[in-house]
């Protein structure tokens, strides 16, 4: 019986030798190549993307709502968004601001003032803005209104439900638990008066939204022979209190603005984006199809859109192809993603928005694009476009561009429906193209003397973001570059022109000169339009004009002339 003696020996002194290495410092010279995998592996695995919520599209919606209204630019701020709670610690301001800036892209229905009073959250540009103010050297415009809210609640555990069931055997042992919770959130948010600092009556917002946590496992546990045998799975889920929050403050932000601006709001939240399980069912198709199918879906898409030509659709293009990934990375730019350039799931998913609806009994269902094909409407060539009369405000296409890129050029200033403008009144306008473009604009006055707008020395690229309103002139900046006053009394007019890469070098040489200068060798709107055309076709580009009357200035109404008075009395 010496062997089992002989076996615990050995390893006692094999634990005895590890013991005896492990009180001797290591060599991390010897872990270098474990050590070199470090930086790639603390990068992340899946690549970032934009953060949406449920009512993303209904802020789009109500940025063209507000442009419609002609709601002006409104200075706007917020107080802290606190968490009395204690239990969700997330940036509820910063979620406010960002609601704000997705309602004002096309709009500019509002500019936030970024001011912080709180010295435990100042920081380098709060400190230098503080010391510009105590030397007159920076001056902030007071805002109209305020946001003012709170976290009003948090109760954990509304609803829960738990099973717990379990069998045990001479040899077998086996369990199973299920479990679910239910917990509430609620939000407060008004908007107040900022000049008097009291909260506007009706202007407010209280909802609530329910988060879950979930779980469900099996335990199994046996002997086989003199052997025990331990077996554990289970899978849970836990809804995030931060995508649930950034829900309530779009939806508060969007409930303020529109009763504040009196516009139908309602209209943006019953979008069928809206519903809870929008995401979850566009999720299961991209996890069903196969690559080439949704490969396929995207290229359709991307054709219909403009992004590619339809001789695109007449093979399946490869994944890789440079011609895809340029048009993906353009989409995506253009719908405030990442750009990837790749058919990941945010890109199927926002492709998929104008494909699917709601069936009669109220689930979603694949319904299919208004168009699928990539061939231009009908219009007449440039040399054939008729001038529309020369009437108050009026508007022309130019050339026939892709498919959904469009330029609205509207008036700006202020009073509405207005017919003329007197010699000497400035204009505003803004421009705002469909898709990411470089962008040119000219301006003809009555005189016949026309000159570039933009590309100018204070905006020099000329590239501009999908539904962003670019100010023709800029008036939110003390140096706009230029201002556009009515010259002479008869017809006006400011044409721009959008292409797909920069056009400068291809444009005629009396094109190229300097901004803001007169152009000698062009005489009006439509011969501009006609370079254009010559040198991109009818469907390389697109154009938009507008016009209006320039009319004599007024002569100031002349003092009534003063009463005589009569005479003191004696």
């Amino acid at each position: 019986m010496p062997r089992p003696r002989l076996y615990i020996t050995a390893w006692m002194l094999a634990l005895g030798a590890l013991l005896s290495g492990c009180s001797t410092p290591m060599d991390p010279r010897r872990d270098q190549p474990f050590m070199e995998q470090a930086s790639v592996t603390d990068r992340p695995s899946v690549r970032p993307t934009r953060s949406f919520s449920s009512f993303s599209d209904s802020l789009m919606c109500m940025d063209h709502m507000l442009r419609a209204a002609q709601v002006p630019t409104t200075l706007v701020t917020s107080k802290q968004i606190p968490d009395y709670s204690g239990r969700v610690a997330v940036g509820s301001k910063d979620m406010v601001i960002t609601a704000l800036s997705q309602m004002s892209r096309l709009s500019n229905a509002f500019r936030y003032v970024d001011y912080e009073v709180d010295i435990a959250r100042q920081d380098t540009v709060q400190n230098l803005t503080t010391i510009l103010l105590n030397n007159n050297q920076i001056q902030l415009q007071r805002p109209a209104l305020y946001i003012s809210g709170a976290i009003s609640f948090v109760d954990q555990n509304v609803t829960s439900n738990r099973f717990d069931t379990g069998v045990s055997g001479p040899r077998v042992d086996l369990g199973y638990s299920q479990s679910r919770n239910a917990t509430i959130i609620g939000m407060e948010m008004h908007l107040g008066d900022f000049r008097t600092r009291t909260l506007i009556p009706g202007l407010d917002s209280a909802n609530e939204v329910i988060v879950g946590t979930g779980g469900q496992g099996v335990d199994l546990a046996g002997r086989i022979g003199t052997y025990g045998v331990q077996f554990n799975v289970g899978r849970d889920y836990t809804q995030g209190s931060g995508s649930a929050v950034r829900t309530l403050i779009d939806l508060a932000t969007i409930e303020l603005v529109g009763k504040w601006a009196r516009v139908p709001y309602w209209q943006c939240l019953t979008l069928e984006q809206n519903h809870p399980d929008f995401q979850r069912q566009l999720r299961d198709w991209f996890n069903e199809g196969s690559p080439a199918v949704r490969l396929q879906l995207v290229t359709r898409s991307l054709i219909s859109r403009g992004y590619l030509p339809a001789s695109a659709g007449a093979e399946p293009m490869p994944s890789h192809s440079a011609e895809l990934r340029t048009a993906l990375s353009r989409f995506q730019a253009d719908n405030g993603m990442v750009v990837t350039g790749v058919v990941d799931f945010p890109t199927y998913e926002r492709v998929l928005r104008n494909f699917v609806g709601l069936s009669p009994d109220g689930t979603l269902a694949r319904i299919g694009w208004n168009t699928t094909s990539a061939e231009p409407a009908t219009v007449p060539s440039p040399a054939e476009a008729v001038l529309p009369p020369v009437v108050a405000t009026s508007s022309l296409m130019y050339g026939a561009s892709p498919t959904e890129r469009s330029i609205d050029l509207q008036i700006e200033n202020v009073m509405l429906d207005r017919t003329a403008f007197e010699v000497g009144e400035q204009i505003f306008l803004s421009a705002t193209v469909s898709r990411a473009s470089y962008l040119q604009c000219y301006l003809a006055d009555a005189t016949g003397t026309v000159l570039r707008l933009l590309p100018n020395q204070t905006n020099r690229t000329g590239w501009v973001s999908a539904n962003q309103a670019l100010r023709i002139p800029d008036w939110m900046s003390p140096n706009p570059g230029f201002v556009m006053d009515a010259a002479s009394p008869g017809r006006e007019g400011v044409a721009c022109f959008a292409t797909d890469e920069d056009s400068t070098g291809k444009l005629p040489e009396d094109l190229r000169g300097p901004p803001l200068k007169p152009i000698a060798a062009y005489r009006s709107l439509e011969k501009i339009n006609e370079a254009f055309a010559a040198t991109w076709g009818a469907t390389g580009y697109t154009g938009n004009a507008v016009y209006w009357n320039v009319v004599p200035r007024r002569a100031a109404p002349q003092p009534a002339p003063a009463a005589s008075k009569p005479p003191a009395r004696q």
